[in-house]
């Protein structure tokens, strides 16, 4: 059971500053900001979910533990699944390089879960620490919530290329002769961009990428020494009832600074043939992975190829709704529908094999999904992708991009779409 008590608050963005800075206090943090993106399956402005270092409260690392505590506790729980959680899905395995040594699956049951929606910030306590609820929204309210957390001294950035242009060339036309083959119609080949020995202020770094980026599922998470700095466009998968939504990305252009310009871009990537055939096969497959649990005749694609202007990128959006069985278990959709499409390729389970042979790293949270569980079993996950993953005990600091490899793909263009993607990590992190 839970402490419920909700507040007035008179400026949510302020809120949100000092909910952020209060949780660098805390060992295990989740927060989600939807920067205003209002759409028809929104549900919070932001979430935070915190529990201390010292906390006894349950973390789960396994798809069993998962189902099992979703069972006995009925309350909420944080966490991720990794893209590796493909190995234990399908009969795929995963032995490239990894420099971030994040676990598969984590979840935990936080203490202290706070809602923001509007003007209403709703804090949910454990009864073990419910005692310290008044104290804590006096400090928030009153915007002296900061973080004891103090920025360390940062070592120099020196980003290094996993895949150097040449090989990308070379790989990406082994993806086409796949295709010509008739082995995979589409898959997305993705590149890590990494440093070595490197230190930074993860806080201060989600802030800046969230500030240049303002997507609807960022996300800052930290598990103790692992960090997750997102700014995450995509939403992988939610449950509201019997109601699950997808909304898979395919299909990318820069924005201009210029109206007329932007507008041309715009209209550029709604009607570029290549694009859109990328993002319908990704929307098929996407039905396809619904159809495995939806009531019959109910899977139905909302929106196809709409294009939606992002602050520093165009963006080519489907939405897929399906409906459930009342008894339908939350992590069996988790199951039949993962690694969400958009990340690996059609068929799938090909794609994933052969993306696995020319890939030089493992993705592990990139290309994963990040989100929540409540306590009735709706959730909500976004897309890993447009982050910075940080392994602070190793000194180790990763970003990966990708691009879909179709039959009319070309590689410069697609080494090109990897660099747009890439501009927002590196920019924040060469000036830290």
């Amino acid at each position: 059971m839970r402490k419920r008590q909700t507040y007035t608050i008179t400026d949510p963005s302020l809120v949100k500053e000092s909910l952020l800075d209060w949780s660098g206090n805390y060992g295990k943090v989740v927060w989600l900001d939807d920067n205003e993106h209002c759409s028809e399956y929104h549900s919070y402005d932001g979430v935070l979910a915190v529990t201390r270092q010292t906390s006894k409260s349950m973390i789960v690392d396994s798809l069993d533990g998962l189902k099992n505590s979703m069972e006995e506790t009925q309350d909420w729980l944080f966490g991720y699944f990794s893209y590796d959680l493909k190995n234990e899905l399908e009969d795929l395995q995963s032995h490239n390089y990894d420099g971030l040594g994040f676990p598969t699956l984590h979840f935990f049951q936080p203490e202290k879960v706070i809602l923001l929606q509007g003007k209403e910030l709703t804090f949910l306590y454990l009864e073990h620490c419910a005692e310290e609820m008044e104290n804590d929204v006096g400090e928030l309210l009153s915007n002296k919530g900061l973080s004891e957390q103090r920025k360390g001294p940062s070592i120099p950035i020196r980003i290094k290329m996993r895949i150097h242009k040449d090989a990308y060339f070379e790989k990406a036309n082994r993806f086409l002769e796949h295709i010509h083959r008739g082995d995979i119609y589409e898959a997305n080949f993705c590149q890590e961009f990494y440093a070595e020995d490197s230190a930074v202020d993860p806080l201060e770094t989600y802030k800046r990428l969230n500030a240049i980026s303002q997507p609807p599922f960022a996300c800052f998470m930290r598990l103790d020494e692992k960090y997750l700095l997102c700014a995450s466009p995509e939403r992988y998968l939610k449950k509201m009832g019997q109601t699950v939504i997808s909304q898979p990305i395919k299909g990318t252009a820069p924005r201009s600074q210029n109206k007329a310009e932007d507008e041309r871009l715009k209209q550029q990537l709604s009607q570029d043939e290549k694009e859109r055939a990328e993002n319908i096969m990704i929307t098929d497959l996407v039905r396809n992975d619904l159809s495995k649990s939806a009531l019959k005749g109910s899977v139905i694609v909302q929106e196809l190829c709409n294009v939606y202007p992002y602050k520093q990128v165009h963006q080519m959006i489907s939405t897929v709704v399906a409906t459930v069985p009342k008894d339908k278990n939350p992590v069996e959709l988790i199951e039949e529908t993962f690694p969400m499409g958009s990340m690996t390729g059609a068929p799938k389970i090909s794609a994933m094999k052969i993306i696995e042979e020319l890939e030089e790293t493992k993705r592990g949270l990139y290309s994963g999904a990040v989100g929540y569980f409540d306590p009735n079993g709706d959730f909500d996950f976004n897309v890993v992708i447009r982050s910075i993953l940080y392994n602070a005990t190793n000194k180790y600091v990763s970003y990966s991009v990708g691009s879909a490899i179709t039959a009319k793909s070309d590689p410069e263009k697609e080494y090109q779409e990897c660099l747009l993607k890439a501009k927002a990590m590196r920019s924040v992190l060469e000036t830290d």
